[in-house]
């Protein structure tokens, strides 16, 4: 096995190099074989191994092919005069043996040959195909959701919110921030893990872990999956994706403090509870799931890596249901501080409820935010076999990079236009059908806008198309964000109702209001559905979503 695994790829390029020549440019041909592969001569002694025998004469080298080459000869081989006639012509073959003289029907073969170019059909091993299975077209469909955000811990309630504008933004209660210049929050003010998480559990482990297993139970939940089904289910083939841009930041705080007192003193869960791994990992050792367990973290766009990349493991055939989304809770000094170093938040803290402001001139910053959502996704069949509720289908979606700047975004928005063309493109969908779009719109004027004008290249002035900013009521969730705003697309297509921008009272005038939908709700029979989301560093992501039929 060691002498064929390392001739194969010398008498491979051997065999397609030299037979691919015509028979009146043998000699140079030959010469040229003979001069580049006496090279090798540290490998002569493995391929003498290879062409001891009767390797080239008749059944000997037809069954030394698979040994040697790894491949079978094209059936034009058999009619010519092959390997046979080039290495008769040389009184050393390029392998340095000598060969063995032709027998009679060998020499008929060559004397018939016609003298034409042959190729070699490079084939996989019959083992090989005979293993090798066609990858079935898996739909992936949505049948659970769960959110824990600043306007409701429930699907309903949380969208009920959102279409009738309420706000989530207060000021900060957590902590005295009077020294803060951003003193303003899409902060969880009432929350509980009661049912849903360990009492041990919910003491030692950051927010942003216990917002997480609580929306994956409740999507469970939502799901239909009850004790009795879960523990029916393949584990093997059910898996957690849940990400997270900053992780446990609190539990790491509390450890640098403590640490100036003595390490003595610090928590032995800080390592792994401050990991953005761990959530996720806690939620799969919990119900027991040993499919693909994993997080992904790419800023503020964490959520819909995760999102597709989990639907691609069902797509591949290696999961049946795959919980993922985002979970992120910095409202902490740490988090305040340092995005308020970046100028990246809004000050204006008298008048809390108005300063998300998507697409409006007087957006001074956005607003930050914490919270969790999670999806349950299934396979179709799968989905189908157990009778479960079905949400929509998820289509697919694409990752770009702009490559560009740490925090800005590009100024063509390149990026961005090329992830939306490839989503459009990887799920099969026409720009035409496209009528709604969930922006990653996050009250940055100038990420904003250009948001917009990638959007407009991609989708031109579509009279159908309608755009909103789920930010401009709960702020922005960082890595939950595109979680929580999938969950809001999903229930658009659900109720058949989209949310409003509100705080839209000043608009770019390069904006067409027309598109961007306004203060109130408004009725959408949507046919494909849009989510934008965006992170530090350039990461793009659009996802796509469309009503589910039974097709």
């Amino acid at each position: 096995m060691v002498t064929s695994s390392i001739a194969s790829p010398l008498c491979t390029w051997l065999v397609a190099a030299c037979m691919s020549v015509s028979s009146d440019e043998k000699d140079s041909s030959n010469f040229q074989c003979s001069k580049l592969l006496g090279r090798s001569a540290r490998r002569r002694k493995s391929i003498r191994k290879c062409n001891s025998g009767n390797f080239m004469n008749g059944s000997g080298m037809h069954s030394s092919w698979h040994t040697c080459f790894g491949f079978e000869p094209c059936e034009g081989y058999y009619n010519s005069k092959g390997l046979s006639s080039f290495f008769a012509e040389n009184a050393f073959s390029v392998f340095g043996v000598k060969q063995v003289p032709l027998n009679r029907r060998q020499r008929r073969m060559r004397n018939n040959a016609v003298g034409k170019p042959m190729a070699v059909a490079v084939q996989p091993a019959k083992e090989a195909m005979a293993k090798k299975k066609p990858l079935k077209n898996k739909r992936v469909v949505v049948t659970g959701v769960g959110v824990v955000s600043p306007i409701g811990h429930d699907p309903d309630m949380f969208y009920g919110n959102l279409l009738e504008g309420i706000s989530g933004i207060s000021q900060i209660e957590a902590f005295d921030c009077s020294e803060f210049p951003s003193r303003i929050a899409g902060e969880i003010k009432e929350f509980s893990t009661d049912g849903w998480v360990a009492p041990k559990l919910s003491k030692r482990a950051d927010k942003f872990m216990l917002y997480m297993l609580t929306a994956g139970k409740k999507a469970l939940a939502d799901g239909g999956i009850t004790e009795d089904i879960l523990q029916d289910l393949d584990k093997a083939r059910c898996g957690v994706l849940i990400g997270s841009a900053l992780g446990g930041m609190k539990v790491f705080h509390d450890g640098i403090e403590a640490l100036q007192v003595s390490y003595r003193k610090m928590n032995p869960f800080c390592v792994p509870f401050a990991t953005t791994n761990m959530g996720a990992a806690m939620l799969a050792i919990d119900l027991g799931w040993m499919g693909p367990s994993y997080s992904i973290s790419t800023a503020c766009a964490t959520s819909n890596f995760c999102i597709l990349s989990a639907a691609n493991h069902i797509i591949r055939g290696e999961a049946d249901m795959m919980l993922c989304g985002g979970s992120d809770s910095a409202i902490i000094p740490i988090g305040l501080g340092g995005f308020t170093a970046c100028g990246a938040l809004s000050q204006r803290n008298s008048d809390p409820t108005r300063a998300s402001r998507p697409w409006d001139v007087d957006g001074d910053g956005f607003v930050i935010g914490e919270g969790s959502g999670v999806l349950l996704l299934e396979e179709l069949e799968h989905a189908k076999k157990r009778k479960a509720k079905i949400y929509a289908e998820l289509l697919g979606g694409s990752f770009t990079s702009d490559a560009y700047h740490m925090i800005e975004p590009h100024p063509e928005g390149s990026g961005v236009v090329l992830c939306i063309e490839k989503a459009l493109a990887q799920s099969g969908v026409k720009r035409e059908d496209v009528n709604y779009i969930n922006a990653h719109a996050a009250s940055t004027p100038t990420a904003d806008l250009k948001e917009y004008q990638a959007i407009l290249q991609c989708f031109g002035e579509n009279p159908e198309l309608k755009i909103n900013s789920t930010k401009s009521m709960i702020g922005h969730l960082l890595g939950a964000a595109g979680a929580v705003e999938a969950i809001a697309t999903i229930k658009a297509i659900q109720t058949g109702w989209i949310h409003p921008n509100i705080n839209l009272e000043n608009p770019d005038k390069s904006l067409d209001m027309n598109m961007l939908v306004g203060s109130k709700k408004e009725r959408l029979d949507i046919k494909v559905a849009l989510s934008n989301s965006f992170g530090f560093g350039g990461h793009n992501s659009s996802i796509l979503f469309v009503p589910y039929k039974n097709i």
